[in-house]
């Protein structure tokens, strides 16, 4: 199940990888210093709330769907009970966003524009939360084609949207907004199966508190998730301006964009697999089926995180507007590593407390970066400027891949083969090395080709040679078919 998943989510990952690089590109562009930071407020703010109020309720579709579709394929109470939860919360959500806003006290044009954008992007909330509710569903169930399709429709179609707000003059609000059309106009068409099923299905007080107790660990988890990367851009606004946020949120987003991208990616592929491991083959197969999936990561994103260090420089100067590209560029190298940090304690050793369904641990593994975040950003930022708040983040990361790791030895301890993570990070440092030596031309894209493909024939050659992940058994196959069809 977790191949067939890297294969059949890898179009709409790499399709987000391109829309990242596109937004980034666009936006930087189009929008001032000032708009672009609003956006990043923005986007963090519309980001916490739905995970504040809406996330508990994914979280129990993508865990409790397979055990309780095994009984009857609709599971109508699981339905029933779901999305009553929903509709409930949207009522309590709209209410507390319009007295909120109402409240917003605002001094000039620019509190003014930050808090339409911020109303803007609070309303976009519920559809693209309902989308989720649908695509958790379509992942736990295994019918990874709908959710592959889902996925690009709801990129592609939101930068689109995104891209037209913006030239119509919506200012900070108009990604996030466009994220929220798309979803919109979407939901129509994908939800009416789901909505059929919570129609026939009746509510479960019973399941609603199971449900309740399962999710609302997982959301609090992610609400201090997302404090680590929300919080340090309204303490870079607070202590330097609103152009100094936007140039940090788009030096992260290029440092982080591909990781993500490759995260969601194993993730979308690897959590039901690891879920469908447990529930069908008990203990020992899921440890089989997580080494495999520590092992195909480390062979992925280790080089991707190397390489993307490398090409920093060239890549930035084709992606990000010129008025925010220095200071965006300065924090690409710490951010990078944070991301990798960040990445494998959520879609990894993370995983152990949704597995053993003790989520309550999960609060406990993210209070440790969280707070060290906060603590972190407020002692460097007024001292080093954005490069304190990279390290902070870097560092906070890192605090939460060791507490992740250490709590979930205690828990349901997921492998970790140490000689093959070595391996791969021996071979990367080669890979840097070796780029390290490419000159520069002075022209971004040459640089960029030229160190891009010295380091995949470096690390290549590496990965080959050291057998890294097993890859020579099926590297041998794919030459062999292709060799046969060339002589066929």
């Amino acid at each position: 199940m977790f191949s067939k998943g890297l294969w059949g989510y890898l179009p709409a990952n790499i399709l987000q990888g391109l829309i990242g690089f596109a937004t980034l590109m666009v936006f930087t562009r189009i929008l001032t210093p000032d708009d672009y930071g609003r956006y990043a407020l923005t986007f963090g703010i519309s980001s916490l709330a739905q995970t504040l109020c809406f996330t508990w309720i994914e979280a129990a579709m993508a865990r409790f769907y397979p055990a309780e579709s095994r009984t009857d394929p609709e599971a109508p109470e699981l339905y029933g009970t779901v999305y009553r939860l929903f509709a409930v919360v949207t009522i309590v959500f709209a209410l507390a966003c319009v007295l909120g806003l109402w409240l917003w006290p605002t001094s000039g044009d620019a509190d003014q524009s930050l808090k339409m954008a911020m109303g803007l992007g609070l309303g976009c909330v519920v559809f693209r939360s309902l989308i989720k509710l649908v695509q958790e569903q379509r992942r736990s169930e295994g019918r990874v084609g709908a959710a592959s399709m889902l996925d690009m429709i709801q990129t592609a179609g939101g930068f689109g949207l995104g891209v037209l707000c913006a030239t119509t003059g919506l200012g900070g609000a108009s990604p996030v907004v466009g994220g929220g059309l798309i979803a919109l106009l979407c939901l129509p068409f994908v939800a009416r199966e789901d909505w059929g099923r919570a129609l026939k299905g009746r509510f479960s007080a019973e399941k609603a508190r199971a449900y309740a107790h399962y999710g609302f660990p997982v959301s609090a988890s992610l609400i201090l998730t997302l404090a680590l990367y929300t919080v340090d851009r309204f303490l870079i606004a607070h202590f330097l301006n609103e152009a100094e946020a936007g140039a940090y949120h788009a030096g992260f987003s290029l440092a982080s964009r591909i990781l993500d991208v490759l995260f969601i990616w194993f993730g979308a592929a690897g959590g039901p697999a690891m879920v469908h491991a447990l529930e069908h083959g008990g203990i020992t197969e899921l440890k089989a089926n997580a080494r495999h999936q520590i092992r195909t990561m480390a062979f992925v994103l280790f080089p991707a995180v190397g390489g993307l260090i490398m090409v920093a420089p060239a890549l930035g100067t084709l992606l990000i507007g010129e008025g925010l590209r220095t200071d965006a560029l300065s924090v690409t190298p710490l951010i990078s590593l944070g991301a990798l940090f960040s990445g494998l304690g959520t879609y990894y050793f993370l995983q152990a407390f949704t597995l053993a369904r003790k989520t309550r641990l999960l609060v406990v593994a993210m209070a440790v970066p969280a707070v060290s975040n906060i603590a972190l950003n407020l002692a460097m930022i007024p001292l080093m400027g954005l490069m304190g708040a990279a390290l902070a983040s870097c560092l906070s990361f890192a605090l939460g891949l060791i507490a992740a790791w250490g709590l979930g030895l205690k828990t349901l301890a997921l492998p970790v083969p140490v000689l093959d993570l070595g391996k791969t990070l021996m071979s990367v440092a080669v890979m840097m090395a070796a780029v390290a030596l490419v000159p520069d031309t002075g022209l971004a894209i040459i640089d960029l080709v030229l160190k891009g493909l010295t380091g995949v024939v470096v690390y290549g050659a590496l990965a080959w040679a050291l057998n890294l992940n097993d890859i020579r058994e099926p590297a041998l196959k794919i030459i062999g078919r292709l060799r046969a069809k060339v002589f066929a």
